[in-house]
């Protein structure tokens, strides 16, 4: 009789699989893969996206702010505090210091927030930056892409595109900012009834004063970019009810997958 244990294959984490899945539909568009620190200054995740210290955007980002930062405020770009970065965004001001026009790029990567953890909120989580920026960019542009992703990445061999609308929505970095839904082909796994909208994600034309300040011409170039909440997705696609199941570190989630 054979005692030997049954060897078990490993599985990969559903972020991890998630990543790789987007990597590659925007890869097949021509975005270009960037990664930042998550440990940011202060410039980098607020003043350079049009968040200076007194605007009241700043409540909407609760925020780990590092202890070795002095009481006040430290604005010039130099000096600024740090804390951990509540959004992926910070990267594309450091790629468009170092890069000209056109470029189309995404960012995924994890993020930190300082708020009570439930079902669909947790303290650390993984973000998606989009940005492209060219001479004739415009929210059609922008609508072709996100169409794109969201039918490639929900797509369950059903076939059909995903229906999305853009809502008006209030981001200080774009203007003007809307809120994107999306809508679920009839017949996909996850479409109802009545098919309802879903909200998934941020976006907009990136805002004048923060190309300007980055010394790229506004009249000439303009941009587009969304940012969208990864485990969100994960949850949307795969049907699991609490994101704090991805950080659980229980191997049954893992194993399904």
């Amino acid at each position: 009789m054979n005692d030997k244990k049954k060897e078990t294959k490993g599985h990969y984490h559903p972020v991890t699989i998630a990543i790789r899945k987007i990597n590659e539909i925007f890869g097949d568009l021509g975005f270009d893969i960037v990664d930042g620190p998550e440990i940011e200054t202060e410039y980098y995740n607020f003043d350079a996206l049009n968040v200076p210290a007194d605007h009241p955007a700043r409540d909407m980002w609760d925020t780990f702010w590092l202890k070795d930062n002095k009481k006040e405020s430290r604005n010039t770009k130099s000096e600024a505090r740090r804390l951990l970065r509540t959004h992926t965004s910070p990267v594309q001001i450091r790629f468009m210091e170092t890069h000209t026009p056109p470029f189309a790029i995404i960012v995924p990567g994890k993020t930190f927030r300082y708020e009570a953890t439930d079902a669909t909120h947790e303290a650390q989580f993984h973000q998606l930056e989009g940005l492209m920026v060219g001479e004739n960019v415009t929210l059609a542009t922008m609508r072709g892409v996100l169409t794109h992703f969201l039918s490639a990445f929900f797509d369950d061999g059903s076939g059909g595109e995903m229906d999305i609308r853009m809502r008006p929505g209030y981001f200080p970095f774009v203007e003007p900012g809307v809120e994107v839904d999306m809508r679920r082909p009839e017949g996909q796994k996850g479409s109802s009834g009545d098919n309802l909208w879903i909200e998934v994600m941020g976006a907009g034309m990136v805002h004048p004063k923060v190309l300007e300040g980055l010394g790229i011409d506004s009249r000439k170039f303009q941009g587009f970019a969304f940012g969208v909440g990864i485990d969100r997705l994960i949850m949307l696609k795969t049907g699991i009810p609490d994101v704090r199941m991805l950080y659980s570190g229980d191997i049954r989630v893992v194993n399904q997958f």
